[in-house]
């Protein structure tokens, strides 16, 4: 029977360890009902949204994503990122200085395979919810428009967890990185891209510390410092883009200044989409500058095809005394439900690299449904998934705990 856990945690003590059991997590965003999905959608195209009927939609689905997380046995858990229609993009009906959009640079690992191109322009095309290809521009200077606002989500993520029986062993909410709103928002107002990013730090402070007050775990989502080698940086050279992941680092530092850091867990990904990703740049390269991030945690992806090599990376740049690693030992990108000792075997095999098994969880690579709509899995089977992982974090725990 799966043990009780206070709904939620109060205050500044450390980021919890694998203790008795390897402790089960996962990336941020789940699947999304599909009337929430087509109301997202439309409202990105522009068309009229019942803005009451849209709120209310995303309070039922955080209590029904609670609920399935819950049940599927998941120790850190969060509200699935149910009342965002993106990861990112999100912060342009919270903060000023957004509008119109562009189109983002082409992945050079899509474009080089013209017949994948053109079954993923297809898919796309048949997308009922939000793009993440056609981003808005930063056309004026970017602040929170109501610091309230920052504090709406976690108060009812915590009204949520209240009314639950049972609630996790500890609770996390995501914010974007400085970097990926960067990148992803063309920037048509500030004078360099250092300005940019400063003022984006400091318009994300605010939701980084509602986090933390609110007594949430805080995730940094950062799939620039990985994701861009391959789209704003395809055509310079790799210390450029190393430069770039230095200056959004000591960015993200500063941002965290009042946020202790065995407050926070960094993820850190090359893109949450189906595709070759033979253009990725290796874990290997990024990794001295990343693991200078002031963070309690980070959030790696090691059960893709592509990546799941790269856990021995923290055999020869180890993770500092006071961290953990969030192993992504579960695909969110394939429909194929990961076998428990599959599951297991990943997590013994980082445990055995980190050198310690309570300084492992057990994750998923990236989030089911990053940006509303374009998720691969379908619903059914990704509370499969977060079973499967569940499972096999147990059986891994019966060998190494």
């Amino acid at each position: 029977m799966r043990p009780h856990f206070p709904t939620v945690i109060i205050g500044n003590i450390a980021m919890l360890h694998s203790a008795d059991h390897i402790l089960t997590t996962h990336t941020g965003s789940l699947p999304r009902p599909r009337p929430l999905l087509e109301m997202y959608g439309r409202r990105s195209r522009g068309e009229a949204v019942d803005a009451a009927a849209m709120s209310a939609a995303g309070r039922e689905a955080v209590r029904s994503a609670v609920r399935h997380q819950i049940e599927a046995g998941i120790d850190v858990g969060n509200d699935g990122e149910q009342q965002r229609e993106g990861f990112f993009l999100y912060v342009q009906h919270r903060m000023t200085g957004f509008g119109g959009t562009w189109k983002r640079w082409p992945r050079p690992d899509v474009e080089r395979y013209p017949a994948f191109r053109e079954m993923e322009q297809a898919r796309a095309a048949a997308n009922v919810g939000v793009s993440s290809l056609a981003p808005p521009r930063i056309i004026g200077p970017v602040r929170y428009r109501d610091p309230d606002e920052a504090e709406r989500e976690p108060r009812e993520l915590r009204e949520v967890l209240a009314g639950m029986k049972n609630g996790f062993a500890e609770a996390f909410m995501s914010a974007p990185s400085p970097g990926i709103l960067a990148a992803a928002c063309k920037n048509d107002h500030y004078p360099s891209e250092e300005a940019c990013v400063e003022a984006l730090a400091d318009a994300l402070r605010i939701e980084y510390e509602a986090v933390v007050r609110a007594g949430f775990i805080l995730q940094v989502d950062c799939p620039d410092l990985a994701l861009e080698r391959h789209r704003s940086y395809q055509d310079r050279p790799e210390r450029e883009f190393l430069g770039f992941v230095e200056r959004i680092v000591a960015a993200i530092n500063g941002a965290l200044t009042n946020v202790p850091r065995e407050r926070v867990r960094m993820h850190v990904c090359w893109g949450n989409y189906e595709g070759p990703h033979d253009c990725d740049v290796p874990l290997a390269s990024i990794w001295p500058v990343i693991r200078r991030a002031n963070v309690g945690a980070f959030v790696l992806p090691f059960a893709n095809a592509r990546h799941a090599h790269e856990f021995k990376v923290l055999g020869k740049l180890p993770l500092a005394a006071d961290q953990v690693i969030v192993a992504g030992v579960i695909d969110t990108l394939t429909n194929f439900v990961e076998h428990p000792e599959v599951v297991a075997d990943r997590l013994e095999r980082v445990a055995a690299v980190v050198g310690d098994p309570h300084r492992v969880l057990a994750g998923t690579d990236c989030g089911f449904d990053s940006t509303a709509g374009q998720g691969r899995v379908a619903e059914d089977v990704a509370w499969a998934k977060l079973r499967a992982l569940v499972e096999g974090a147990r059986i891994a725990s019966a060998r190494l705990l």
